[in-house]
């Protein structure tokens, strides 16, 4: 059924002021750019302030500083934070979660050693191996492996495709997405006349309570003990984390992060979009690793590094405004060097 709602009640809704008039009622959520006048859309960076009259959007949620008047059949809504509140609204007309029976599919194969109990959902094509155990109302959506002597949590869901290598364990309410592959082999060889002789991995990886995986993340397996992401920790698409590497809780890995082996974050470090830290180190609590960031030495907590090799960040900014220079630096340095030149000919003669 089509959600409805007018400005007045999404105003009420996000605790914002309304201003100008809105006659048609809202039924979605949109960019600046892509709304049409039956969307709410919002104002949560400056660099789109020239975005909003051009908008179509019926209702734009702006801030409070934002003093431009409405067109005529449109309307802003006054709030502290547009973007927090604008999270309200699209829970307002996000669909509700999709729902997965408890039951196993016909094509499922599971070991008959293997632990399913009778509220877990196991999709088509699901492979569960001898003495796996999985946790109650878990989620295993088509073509899903599970290795021998793996144990899933309960509530998890784990999107088509997940690989869960042997031995290693998910805590409760993990959410992996397509492609994640958790517990392949480390990068581990020795070198040597003949080539590159494969060192055993024979380790695992642990995940605990609360942790979300994107789309084509891997979490290699130790070489003994453990890899390790703790309680909480978000991590994007396409992140490596390498063997004997240890999240703290509530860390936070963006998109292309690549974590070397035996490296451990401490809790709450942040690693922008495609940062990558070097092996055996360790990341202070509460760090934050800009994007493109490349880290070689430890991080004392609190830290915010820049630029590679990466430096603190108003290091970084200094040595910009330095770099920025140098074209007029190096027409002075020219002119100088010119009229000391004059000034020798000059006493020369």
């Amino acid at each position: 059924m089509l959600l409805e709602k007018t400005a007045q009640e999404i105003a009420e809704l996000v605790g914002g002021t309304l201003r100008g008039v809105c006659h048609q009622p809202l039924q979605g959520v949109a960019s600046l750019s892509e709304a049409t006048d039956l969307d709410v859309s919002f104002l949560g960076n400056e660099k789109y302030r020239d975005q909003v009259l051009p908008s179509k959007a019926g209702v734009v949620l702006v801030p409070v500083e934002f003093e431009v008047a409405p067109p005529e059949g449109r309307a802003w809504i006054v709030c502290a934070s547009p973007s927090d509140a604008f999270n309200g609204v699209i829970a307002l007309f996000t669909p509700p979660p999709e729902k997965y029976l408890p039951g196993i599919h016909a094509s499922a194969v599971i070991s008959p050693r293997a632990s399913v109990p009778a509220s877990a959902h196991i999709g088509a094509g699901v492979i569960i191996e001898e003495d796996a155990s999985i946790g109650e109302n878990t989620v295993l959506l088509p073509n899903v492996y599970i290795g021998r002597k793996c144990s899933v949590g309960s509530a998890c869901l784990l999107y088509p495709n997940v690989v869960i290598r042997e031995r290693c364990l998910l805590g409760n309410r993990v959410i992996l997405h397509a492609g994640v592959v958790i517990g392949a082999d480390g990068f581990g060889y020795k070198t040597g006349p003949s080539g590159h002789e494969k060192i055993a991995q024979v380790g695992i990886v642990q995940i605990d309570d609360d942790v979300e995986i994107g789309a084509n993340s891997c979490v290699d397996r130790a070489r003994f003990g453990r890899t390790w992401i703790r309680r909480g920790t978000k991590i994007d698409n396409l992140v490596q984390v390498g063997h004997n590497v240890e999240v703290g809780e509530d860390g936070m890995i963006v998109a292309q992060v690549g974590i070397a082996g035996s490296s451990r974050l401490g809790k709450g470090v942040i690693l922008a979009g495609q940062a990558g830290l070097a092996g055996h180190l360790h990341i202070g609590d509460g760090s934050i690793v800009m994007g493109q960031a490349g880290v070689s030495k430890n991080l004392e907590p609190g830290s915010i590094v820049m630029g590679s090799p990466a430096m603190d960040r108003r290091e970084f900014a200094r040595q910009q405004l330095y770099i920025g220079r140098l074209d007029k630096t190096g027409a002075l340095l020219k002119q100088l060097q010119a009229d000391l030149d004059e000034l020798k000919k000059k006493i020369g003669q």
